[in-house]
């Protein structure tokens, strides 16, 4: 409140303007508030509102007013480039409220003037309708205390009054907006209102008179306007809505007055809700009435696939959501279903995009032209497109020039051309005489009377006109029914209030068994409170509707006419015709590679027969044939696998198909386990023995057991073959077709759908990446061992060189093959050519770089050879690193010299010992030997050479001439001719027992 004071300059004096010409200043001078008011200076701190003299052009001050004041006259001036503020020739004043009970009257009316807010000046005028008396003055002044100078009046019943009395009917007629129906309805209202009143038989004593508004078809208007309409005397005994969004407002507040809501223009399903709107009552049929003549129709036609556009109103949504049940009963499908606001422009690409053929479209006339130019712009019609509209639209809504849109009329008759329309019966087709005792003939004429000669296509509601017509018809007779219940009671209609419920109840049982003919036909409202009707289907030919057809949808019952036109021979297809073509592999490629295949395993039949047949073979023998055995049969069944690689659906049935997965799998499964886990085991071994130097290690050397080799492959198979068993068996092989993007033939209504069969699995990716993992480890540590191993030469698998070279090709052409096989998958002919050809040209690498060199060797050195001729040769040319063994073997006698050398000197040392010791003995024998004579025998003079021998396992002192070990036998020249010791004594089981 400070704040607000802080900007308010309070004067005691009128208002006055002191207008500044000072072209320099550029604005205008402050003005004085209006009494017991103030004025707001926007974006002003209180220290520049008193400093400040003058405000610039544009600026805007407000009045305000303390207390319950109000403003009359301008509230807002704004600043002139003259230097004058705006509205200067009126004068704002702060004046106190009088109350606004006194501007309404029950059963009479309030005539406010001046028109406005009831403030100090303002006089109230009262009379009361026929039949009432006004008891109290008829006029009323405010005065300055914001009190009226006389109490308020009341319109008293004369029971004397002989005349009619008036009951008003509260209405909402659209004359613009989204639907303008009220063009023709409220002409078409009025007529029946006449007739009514004119009419001794129906409400003799009561006269209906009409108070009606623009609701422009909206809600946000029709709720300022229902205010009015219920705080606005006369009271109103019922309310006529038109438009689905005014009504659902109207009818769901109209409750809270006890008022029967009777609407001749709303069409949403959602009005047909009871619980929401208990006193909702329609001329208009719903718009789900539409929608079984839809279904009719779309099956007629052997459509089973269609689209829908909508406006997003509850009206069109609810509709929809009515359809979309129908249709999935009636086994049809809606592809597309696409909305918009305001803007269609994006829904109708879509529409577009998606293929959309047959496509329902629900929204009101002034979106329809943005709907159909946006459908000009995209091609969406024509030969191959039928649009389904709503019937209700003017029939020339297509040749309105509207600014919203830009497009020309020839452009917008073009693409509405051949659209279908469902419309509910409006008008009585029959040539009979209704209620009214008039024809709908007879109807159309009094209306285009009424209407002045107006162009009926371009009148809004001109076709829902009959339904406004017989909506008051029907009010009337309902009216008129209640009547003598009301009297028995000791009730009249005119007591009516909006507390009043025994009236309404009243009003609605006698609408709720309303029936007659009216001008739209036999009016009956279902237990919803909707009319029930029958359904025209117009299509539009030549820039105009013909009817083709009529359905009765309570009796399941088409009437065609069979005048139905289009553009080619029959209505189009509810969809492009997609032919599925399924892509199979290359017979060329496939036979191709097939005889390739076919050769390597003839070729590894060979190395098999060959390895066999030369097993007691030494050299074959010390190549480990069992495991070479193993390689080629995996080597075999790798070939094997590229047969059902290429085997598709042009060889096999469908059914069959899981089965050629499985080999496939199995297969190429096993057989890279066979023939790679051979070789693997090869090179771990050589690795594992060969590359150690301890004592221990070099002791194996001489013993490999050959069941360790067939227990590493059996133990790589076993892992192989649990692992395919498991994926078997938790997530099996399936048949997958994957589907390409289409290609047109010639004809745009023919595509072609590419199709391409896969094996699969639920987890392929998963089972794929274990499996990839796996082999791709062992690959991997397969180019380590064979690199590690490639200078170890050893008789026990003299062909680990030979494997090596062969793990070096397999490891990168299946490192290399995996991921492009994955990328190419949706190329099968590429896809089968770069797996099926990795695997020929790896099996052939293995057979040729294992097999080839031993038939070679044994066909030029003959395989009739002794075992020792061929144990010597293969000695000799076991080593094919002549070097390198060379300069191993010298350091190994260079060591070997040490050795003898430290020994030597050791022996030597040893002797000088044991001679002392001899020579010590030999002294003190003699005197021990003269007291002992006589108990012990003669001593020996010389002592026995046996005593002079080493202890076992010590050399003996004499040199002796063996010869050397083979080891030594090339490198004899190293050791000195007189040497102390044979080489013999350096044997390694004798030289640590010189340390004992």
């Amino acid at each position: 409140m400070a704040r607000l004071l802080s900007l308010i300059i309070l004067s005691a004096l009128p208002s006055l303007v002191v207008p500044i010409h000072n072209s320099s200043a550029g604005g205008c001078a402050i003005i004085r508030p209006p009494r017991d008011g103030g004025i707001r200076y926007r974006g002003l701190t209180q220290e520049q509102i008193r400093s400040v003299q003058i405000l610039p052009v544009d600026y805007e001050i407000e009045y305000i007013c303390r207390g319950n004041r109000v403003i009359v006259g301008p509230k807002v001036r704004k600043c002139l480039p003259n230097g004058t503020w705006t509205d200067m020739t009126q004068h704002s004043r702060c004046l106190l409220l009088c109350p606004r009970v006194w501007t309404s009257l029950e059963n009479g009316r309030v005539a406010v003037k001046p028109p406005g807010p009831p403030v100090e000046g303002t006089v109230l005028h009262y009379s009361c309708h026929a039949g009432f008396i006004l008891e109290g003055r008829n006029i009323s002044h405010c005065t300055k205390l914001g009190k009226w100078d006389a109490p308020k009046p009341t319109c008293l019943y004369d029971r004397n009054y002989t005349g009619k009395k008036k009951l008003y009917i509260g209405a909402l007629f659209p004359m613009s907006g989204g639907w303008p129906g009220g063009q023709a309805c409220m002409p078409s209202a009025q007529m029946a209102l006449d007739l009514v009143n004119n009419r001794s038989d129906i409400l003799p004593d009561y006269e209906l008179e009409l108070i009606h508004y623009d609701s422009m078809c909206d809600p946000g208007e029709a709720t300022k306007l229902l205010y009015d309409l219920l705080y606005t005397e006369p009271i109103k005994i019922v309310l006529m809505p038109g438009c689905s969004g005014v009504s659902t407002l109207v009818a769901e507040a109209a409750r809270m007055w006890n008022l029967i809501v009777l609407s001749y223009g709303s069409s949403s399903p959602a009005l047909s809700n009871r619980q929401r709107f208990p006193t909702f009552f329609r001329t208009h049929p719903s718009a789900t009435l539409h929608n079984p003549t839809r279904v009719q129709l779309f099956q007629k036609w052997k459509w089973t696939r269609i689209a829908t556009i909508q406006q997003t109103t509850e009206v069109f949504t609810s509709t929809l959501d009515d359809l979309e049940e129908r249709v999935k009963e009636a086994g049809i499908e809606i592809s597309v279903r696409q909305s918009f606001l305001t803007d269609p422009a994006v829904a109708v690409k879509n529409l577009k995009r998606q293929d959309a053929r047959i496509i329902v479209g629900l929204f009101y006339e002034t979106e329809a032209r943005k709907v159909f130019c946006e459908v000009f712009k995209e091609k969406l019609y024509g030969k191959k497109y039928v649009w389904f509209l709503i019937g209700w639209y003017a029939d020339n809504w297509f040749k309105i020039k509207d600014p919203a849109i830009n497009c020309t009329v020839e452009n917008m008759t073009e693409a509405v051309e051949g659209h279908v329309t469902t419309e509910i019966v409006m008008l009585n087709p029959e040539t009979v005489r209704g209620v009214s005792n008039m024809t709908s003939q007879e109807f159309i004429a009094a209306l285009m009377s009424r209407l002045g000669g107006k162009n009926p296509e371009e009148t809004g509601g001109f076709q829902e006109a009959p339904l406004a017509y017989d909506a008051v018809w029907a009010l009337a007779l309902a009216l008129n029914k209640t009547v003598a219940p009301l009297k028995a009671k000791g009730r009249r209609l005119e007591d009516f209030n909006y507390n009043n419920h025994d009236i309404t109840s009243e009003i609605y049982r006698a609408l709720n068994t309303s029936s007659f003919e009216g001008v739209s036909g036999q009016v009956v409202f279902d237990a919803q409170g909707s009319r029930m009707a029958m359904t025209l289907i117009e299509q539009l030919q030549g820039g105009s509707y013909k009817k083709i057809g009529y359905y009765d949808s309570s009796q399941k019952n088409l009437s065609w006419f069979g005048n139905d036109v289009w553009i080619d021979d029959g209505p189009p297809a509810d969809r492009t015709v997609v032919i599925e073509e399924y892509r199979f592999l290359s017979q060329k490629l496939f036979a191709a590679v097939s005889v390739f295949a076919g050769l390597g395993i003839l070729l590894g039949i060979v190395c098999l027969t060959f390895n066999i047949y030369n097993g007691n073979v030494r050299y074959i023998q010390n190549s480990q044939p069992y495991l070479n055995n193993m390689t080629a049969v995996g080597c075999m069944m790798a070939l094997a696998a590229v047969f059902p690689l290429g085997i598709d659906g042009h060889h096999v049935l469908r059914p069959q198909f899981p089965v050629v997965c499985q080999f496939r799998l199995w297969l190429l499964g096993l057989g890279f386990s066979l023939a790679y886990g051979s070789m693997f085991t090869k090179i771990w071994w050589v690795h594992t023995l060969f590359t150690k130097k301890d004592e221990k290690k070099e002791k194996k050397k001489q013993h490999l057991e050959p069941w360790k080799l067939y227990a590493t492959v059996g133990v790589l198979l076993a892992i192989d073959f649990l692992s395919l068993m498991i994926w078997q068996i938790v997530d099996p092989l399936h048949i997958t077709v994957e589907k390409f993007k289409e290609a047109p033939k010639e004809d745009l209504d023919v595509l072609i759908q590419p199709l391409l069969e896969h094996c699969s699995s639920e987890k392929m990716n998963t089972w794929l990446g274990v499996v990839y993992g796996y082999k791709g480890l062992l690959l991997l540590l397969g180019i380590f061992l064979a690199y590690e191993t490639k200078s170890v030469s050893t008789e026990k698998i003299n062909d680990h060189r030979a494997v090596g070279m062969a793990i070096y090709n397999v490891a990168v052409l299946c490192l290399i093959t995996a991921p492009v096989t994955m990328i190419l998958s949706s190329q099968q002919d590429a896809s089968f050519a770069f797996a099926s050809l990795a695997i020929v040209f790896s099996a052939y690498i293995t057979l040729v770089v294992l097999f080839v060199p031993k038939m070679r060797r044994l066909i030029t050195r003959g395989e009739w050879q002794s075992e020792q001729q061929d144990t010597l040769k293969t000695g000799s040319s076991t080593n094919n690193n002549d070097e390198e063994k060379s300069r191993q073997l010298e350091r190994e006698n260079r060591e070997l010299q040490k050795i003898i050398q430290e020994k030597e000197e050791r022996v030597s040392a040893l002797r000088n010992q044991l001679a002392e010791r001899q020579a010590l003995r030999n002294r003190r024998r003699p005197s021990t030997g003269q007291n002992q004579n006589h108990n012990a025998p003669p001593p020996t003079s010389q002592q026995d050479p046996k005593s002079l021998l080493p202890p076992p396992g010590y050399p003996n002192p004499t040199t002796d001439n063996h010869s050397l070990p083979p080891s030594f036998s090339n490198s004899s020249n190293l050791y000195p001719a007189d040497s102390k010791m044979s080489r013999n004594h350096c044997h390694n089981s004798q030289i640590p027992l010189l340390y004992k």
